[in-house]
This record gives structure tokens, C-alpha cells and sequence, in this order.
């Protein structure tokens, strides 16, 4: 039975930290809803009420498009192993950059990996989680070195480029709000400041 929660409790940030997966799904005004997996220990609670990750280079960048034309984004994590559960995040979200007022506290929760063009922010508004019972097992083995070795081999201007080639528009032609520099912490104006509650250490 599905139930709902205001916040996130010891227990359910406990099961977060265990998670290896995540998805993340957002929808523009108009125009096709996104559903993306995450990985790679790229997600933090930062607190009860609000929750990051670290977004890193990728074929696409809806989520930042969508967020900045709607706002709403969910998070979802399911258990693989005997323990069955589901929980889902609802909220409202934003994109935080290099060069963004803000970005040394939170980036500094991350392990440090090329190719981050922002940490995604969440202020929960609802927390769910339902039983989960035909999730099938599956047995976690380990991170790829895909990604890494992709993003060492095109180096720091390398990405910029790629991100200026691919990742400045959704598919639906919105703005994502990255910079084709992205990747450059000194330049750029900075955004309004993340909820005081997100830097606390």
C-alpha cells in the first residue's frame, strides 16, 4: 500500500544512501516527458526537505530544459535486493553551475568527476513509497568506467564543445539554460541562491 510522507525520515534517507540507481522524470508545458536513469554515487540528501545530484555530460539535457520551463521533477529508487520498496520524490527543481553562487558548498558533497555541467536541486513537497513486490532481483556488480573514460579521453575543451553541440536545447527546442562554457567555473552570472538548507554542512 502505497503511503505518503512530508519529509524524508532517517529511515528512508538510509535507504537512499544504499541505492546504486536512480531515475529522474520531468515534463515541459508541452512536449514529450523525460525518464532518465542515474548512477554513478551522484546523488546526496542534504537535508529532510531536499535533495541533489550531480548531472553529468550526456547526450541530452532535458531535465535542465524542463525544469527551467516547469519546475516539477520526480525521483524515483526501487529496491533490487529481498527487502521490497519503491520511493519517489516529488518536487520542484532547478539547476545549479559552475559559477553559480552556491556551487563550491554543494559541489563540495561530490566526489570530483570530469564533465559535471550542474548539480540538480529538489525542495521535496511529497514523499511516497509503495511495496515494490514485482520488482524483479537483480544483483549489483559494479559502476561502469564507460563514462570516465569517455570524458578523460576528450578533456576539459573537449566537453565544453560536445555540451555546445548537444546539450544547449532540448529535443522539443527549449532552452536548457547551460552555457557552452559550462565547464569553466569563473565565468558565467550567477543564479538566485539555493534554500540555506541546501548548503548547510
Amino acid at each position: 500500500m502505497a503511503r505518503f510522507y512530508e519529509r524524508l525520515d532517517e529511515t528512508l534517507q538510509e535507504f537512499i544512501r544504499r541505492q546504486h540507481l536512480f531515475f529522474v522524470a520531468t515534463a515541459p508545458r508541452s512536449g514529450r516527458i523525460n525518464l532518465s536513469p542515474k548512477g554513478a554515487d551522484t546523488f546526496r540528501v542534504i537535508d529532510d526537505r531536499h535533495v541533489a545530484y550531480q548531472d553529468i555530460t550526456g547526450s541530452g539535457n532535458e531535465t535542465a530544459a524542463h525544469l527551467l520551463d516547469d519546475g516539477r521533477l520526480t525521483v524515483m529508487f526501487c529496491s533490487f535486493d529481498p527487502d521490497p520498496l519503491i520511493l519517489r520524490l516529488y518536487g520542484h527543481g532547478r539547476a545549479l553551475r559552475h559559477g553559480d553562487e552556491g556551487w563550491p558548498a554543494l559541489s563540495g558533497r561530490f566526489a570530483a568527476l570530469p564533465g559535471v555541467r550542474q548539480i540538480v536541486l529538489l525542495a521535496v513537497q511529497s514523499v511516497q513509497t509503495s511495496c515494490g513486490y514485482a520488482v524483479p532481483h537483480y544483483h549489483y556488480e559494479g559502476d561502469r568506467d564507460t563514462y570516465l573514460r569517455w570524458a578523460q579521453k576528450k578533456g576539459t575543451a573537449g566537453l565544453a564543445a560536445y555540451q555546445e553541440q548537444k546539450n544547449l536545447v532540448s529535443i522539443d527546442g527549449l532552452p536548457t539554460g547551460l552555457r557552452p562554457d559550462a565547464l569553466l567555473p569563473e565565468s558565467g552570472a550567477a543564479q538566485p541562491d539555493p534554500p540555506s538548507s541546501t548548503l548547510k554542512s
